[in-house]
């Protein structure tokens, strides 16, 4: 079974109807991100109804994400890769139109925490890609802060989103040390940066998608370097679009896995043919040690 360790269902349901039918046809496992109880109540479902029918799990995921606070627009940054309102097109920034989403979400993850509904709290983390961004600095350091005081008060994991920004991770590691795993989506930043989380008794877990085939060189110097078993694969669908795509989506995972073992194989002078398998196997034991206790299937 092959596991999307970041993967965004409500909207991606929206771009593609039959999306969980694919996910279920490809045997994909996946960690679900929410941010607002609407998206959160879309993902119970999903991982009620996989149970019920005996289909690949869903994971749920729940916290602020670090660009709501800006509004959630299109952009892209230097990975080659874009983040677009495409499924959330129905919420205006939070902050100025008078809704609380923002404080509503932050209850409401406090309610999906208490009740044991949580694999892990995320994504949180900073976002300061652009001026924009940057001027909502102090209140991503709020929601951070709210978002690991949630993750250690009941020992989830927790889901770090970060561009440009990973100098903000680096003050934390205290408290990120003490968490059950932390997961560094679409990780950005260097192998040394990632060693050196690792050294200071971090649990960290890196994950890769469409990045590492878009040239993007610290994303493959990182995935190459990295101890297998700190691996995690991720499709960030429909947000993290491959070359030539407007969108991503569960189809893009098995090139995702084909591209981490071809960059491991190179590494080591191995055939990437025989590292595929081997690469699926140790990256989704690593999923499951991270959200949750659910049986290997």
């Amino acid at each position: 079974m092959s596991c999307d360790a970041h993967v965004h269902p409500y909207s991606l349901f929206k771009l593609d109807p039959g999306a969980e039918a694919v996910r279920r046809s490809l045997g994909i496992a996946a960690a679900a991100s929410a941010w607002n109880r609407e998206e959160f109540m879309f993902h119970r479902e999903l991982a009620a109804a996989a149970e019920k029918d005996g289909a690949p799990p869903v994971f749920l995921c729940f916290a602020v994400h670090p660009q709501a606070p800006a509004g959630l627009s299109g952009r892209a940054d230097e990975t080659g890769w874009e983040e677009t309102a495409a499924g959330r097109e129905t919420q205006s920034p939070p902050e100025t139109n008078g809704s609380g989403i923002i404080e509503d979400s932050l209850d409401a993850l406090a309610e999906y925490a208490a009740a044991g509904e949580l694999a892990a709290v995320g994504e949180t983390g900073f976002d300061l890609f652009d001026e924009n961004f940057r001027q909502t600095e102090a209140r991503q350091e709020q929601l951070f802060a709210a978002h690991l005081e949630t993750a250690l008060r009941y020992g989830l994991p927790l889901v770090i989103h970060v561009r440009r920004a990973m100098h903000k991770i680096f003050p934390y590691t205290p408290a990120l040390k003490k968490l059950p795993a932390v997961v560094f989506h679409s990780w950005p930043g260097s192998p040394d940066e990632g060693f050196s989380l690792l050294r200071r008794g971090v649990n960290a877990f890196f994950s890769f998608g469409t990045t590492i085939m878009l040239n993007h060189k610290n994303a493959i110097r990182s995935c190459a370097a990295f101890a297998a078993e700190r691996l995690l694969l991720e499709t960030d669908a429909p947000f993290q679009s491959p070359r030539g795509k407007s969108r991503s989506s569960w189809e893009d995972l098995p090139a995702i896995l084909r591209a981490a073992a071809a960059i491991r194989a190179s590494a080591s002078g191995r055939s990437s043919s025989g590292f595929t398998p081997e690469l699926e196997r140790i990256t989704d034991s690593a999923f499951y040690r991270v959200f949750g206790n659910a049986k290997e299937k």
